[in-house]
Formats: C-alpha cells, structure tokens, sequence
C-alpha cells in the first residue's frame, strides 16, 4: 500500500539519532498474519521488567545477574530493560559510555524512585500486598511466573527492517486485540536497548572497567508515557503502527533490540503485552 499516503510522519531529532512515528492502518483479521516474526496464533504472555540500575551502583551487578537467571529460565516470554537513571547513574570520569537517557530519568520518577536497589517494575503492575511498583531482587521470580500465567489481552508483531548505509532501523508493529478492549487510555511504548557493551561498573569488588551491560536503554520511539492508541482495540482487528530511529555511530546494530509493549495509561500503568526483537537476527 505504499501508493496510500496517511499523513506526514513526525520526526524528532535527538542528538545524532533521530526517530518517526507514522499513523496507524487498521485492518480485519483474516486469521493468517503476514509478514510477522511470531508465530500469533499460539503467542503466549510475555513479561515485561524494567531494572533500574547504574555503574556506581555497587550492589547493581547482582540484579543484573537474577535477570539473566531469569531469562534463561523464561526465555523470549522475558523481555527486560534496564535503565540508567538515578543518583546512582552518572557516569565516571572514565566511563567510555554514558548509558543515561532522558526518557530513562522520566521513568525512574514515573514509576518509582526505587528506595533500594537492586529493584525493578514487573509489568508495571501494583501486585497485592505491594506499596508501589518498584520491587526488590528477591520478589522478581515470583511475580514474572504468576504475570506469565495471564492470557494476554492483546497480542504484538514486531518485525525490524536495518539499512547498513543510513543506519535507518524501520519498525513494524501490529496488534491483534484477543478481546475487546475498552479501557479508556491505553497506550504503547517502543524502546531501544544494547547488550554487550564493555564498561566500567562499581561492585563490592571495587571497579571493574571491562564490566560487560547488557539489555541498556539507549532511546525511546515513543515518550517515556507511551503513544496513546486512539483507534478501536477489538476481537477481529489488526492495528498496525510503524515507526523509524537512526542509529547513531557507536551503537552496535548487532547488539541491538527493539522492544514495543501495550500497557494502560492514567491510574493503572500496567502492561499487557510485551515482545522484543533484535535489529539484526
């Protein structure tokens, strides 16, 4: 359908990088998904956690490593960020990478500040019992098992498209509500994250400069509240939303995911679906 033209895409300039949103297109479900990287049908929960961490964060290494524990054990219905916000992020003098965003110092204040650390948000979910969003290491298991017994409401294509000559990274996303969804704000969010990046990092065993991040924000298609999605969300739908980043020189596209996830807006931040894909497979 290149031949339709929607509307003029929004572009936001951000340093050297520079991202588009362009409009939605909304079509019928005929129960055979085209051009997608997931097998929709048999799509199940996938959980999202946002780690907040920090390279003079000294106790941070070992959240870190409960997620890659974790991850083995969920495998792609484990979908993790983690975000360098906070007082403990700033980088040292001799840092090679500043992993601070803007959208990444927003989140941190959106959805805790966390009062320890290790912490991260499950989901974003307030669970019972719970004060507020931010957990402790000790709790992460529990919840992401119960968050992945949950139907998802909603079900995500991502699918990547990389131009190594412009650096151009294309996102495709489509949504396929499995039930009519009426909340009043629902809203989806896009991220960029990097793993594998060789950098100084504090821990109890002093620094460590070859410390190897993994699952780092780098940006956010969106803003850090998410796009709010203003078309119907029903049984019988495809909703397809596409976005653009360039990525700038020093970000290892092989390194790269993009992540997109559904989740409410206003009272409720919860999500209800979350999937990850690598810019280059």
């Amino acid at each position: 359908m290149k031949h339709i033209l929607y509307g003029l895409a929004l572009c936001i300039a951000l340093l050297s990088s520079s991202c588009e949103e362009i409009p939605p297109v909304i079509n019928p479900f005929d129960g055979n998904p085209v051009d997608t990287t997931v097998d929709i049908e048999n799509q199940q929960r996938q959980v999202l956690i946002e780690e907040f961490t920090g390279v003079r964060c000294v106790q941070c290494p070992a959240g870190s490593a409960e997620i890659e524990t974790l991850l083995a054990i969920h495998g792609e219905r484990l979908v993790a960020v983690s975000i360098h916000a906070g007082d403990f992020a700033p980088p040292f003098p001799q840092s090679l990478v500043d992993f601070r965003t803007e959208e990444g110092e927003q989140l941190i204040n959106f959805l805790g500040p966390p009062i320890s650390y290790p912490s991260a948000v499950i989901d974003r979910k307030l669970f019972e019992g719970e004060n507020d969003l931010i957990l402790g290491r000790n709790d992460w298991a529990g919840y992401i098992a119960e968050q992945k017994a949950i139907a998802p409401r909603v079900k995500i294509a991502l699918k990547a498209t990389f131009n190594e000559t412009t650096r151009k990274v294309d996102l495709e996303v489509k949504l396929y509500p499995q039930e009519d969804i009426a909340d009043p704000d629902v809203r989806i969010s896009v991220m960029l994250t990097e793993s594998n990046i060789p950098d100084i990092q504090d821990t109890p065993d002093g620094k460590v400069n070859d410390y190897v991040h993994r699952h780092a924000l780098r940006d956010m298609l969106t803003s850090y509240l998410g796009e709010a999605i203003t078309e119907p969300l029903t049984t019988g739908t495809i909703l397809t939303k596409n976005f653009s980043y360039t990525l700038p020189a020093g970000w290892n596209e092989e390194e790269m995911d993009a992540i997109a996830f559904v989740h409410l807006g206003g009272g409720s931040k919860e999500v209800l679906q979350a999937i990850g894909t690598h810019i280059i497979e």
